[in-house]
């Protein structure tokens, strides 16, 4: 008997890569669909609708995006599209089904952190923007769900999509980095999102969920947290605030409340100081 088909877009990314690594353990009922751009450009709409009708996934989590909010900055029509765009489409092909839909914490404008889900958001970025547009298109409908993220680490498969692999990356080179100590995330382990993506997928939770690591850590905090993980590097970085920088507005706290989607759990949420002590290995 076939087992029922899941659809994972952006499965060469980080957080698509872990949902299909980690399907065999926590959803060993269901066939994972990879699917990467190699395979289906999403953003073909003729190909997405006869490449659904062919499948017929019984859900589909969606990963793919824009995600480097300076890329969309620069682009904004095609953020829009593939990030907007390309979510109206699946929501419309999974119209009678479960749909996941990522976003982001920094839809909110960072004034006060902390943020549940029924805090209106306030994005001050391209990125944030088709987000919070995607957002009301998934939600309109009662079957749908969003999980808004904050920073995603581990290992991707082309090692260079987390912004672990990125910081190290560019130490390696030799980069320096001035990093604020006054601009705060609650970074998560991809492990720790897929596996909770699984529970409410199996539990067919809708709605709105705030998904992230227990930890609020400012980028400062964050990187020291990895350094001890990796070998010496070129590169050194040195501690900076927020109040020194002049490019665009960017949110300085935009720590997330994860209560409602705790107490669906099986696990309990951690941050990213206890995970990286039980999984070193996932500094990458």
């Amino acid at each position: 008997m076939n087992q029922p088909l899941v659809w994972i877009t952006g499965a060469g990314g980080l957080l698509g890569s872990y949902l299909v690594k980690t399907a065999p353990q926590f959803a060993p009922d269901w066939q994972v669909m990879a699917l990467r751009r190699e395979a289906l450009e999403l953003t073909d709409f003729a190909a997405l609708r006869a490449r659904f009708l062919a499948d017929r996934p019984v859900a589909v989590i969606h990963c793919a995006a824009i995600a480097h909010p300076p890329a969309c900055q620069r682009d904004p029509e095609t953020a829009r599209r593939v990030n907007v765009e390309v979510t109206r489409q699946l929501a419309e092909l999974a119209v009678n089904l479960p749909l996941f839909f990522y976003s982001t914490d920094l839809v909110f404008d960072g004034k006060r952190g902390s943020y549940v889900e029924t805090d209106s958001p306030h994005p001050v970025t391209v990125y944030a923007e088709t987000k919070v547009a995607a957002e009301r298109i998934v939600l309109a409908n009662p079957r749908h769900t969003v999980l808004r993220l904050s920073l995603n680490f581990g290992r991707s498969p082309a090692g260079n999509r987390s912004f672990n692999e990125m910081l190290r990356h560019d130490l390696a080179a030799g980069k320096n980095f001035a990093l604020f100590t006054d601009e705060f995330r609650c970074p998560t382990a991809a492990l720790v999102t897929a596996r909770a993506t699984w529970e409410l997928l199996h539990q067919r939770a809708a709605g709105l969920f705030h998904l992230c690591g227990t930890d609020r850590l400012s980028r400062w905090e964050i990187a020291n947290l990895l350094l001890p993980h990796w070998p010496p590097l070129a590169g050194k970085i040195q501690p900076d605030t927020v109040k020194n920088y002049q490019g665009p507005p960017r949110p300085t706290n935009s720590s997330m409340n994860c209560d409602k989607v705790q107490r669906l759990l099986s696990f309990r949420l951690p941050g990213m100081t206890e995970f990286l002590a039980r999984h070193p290995e996932e500094a990458a």
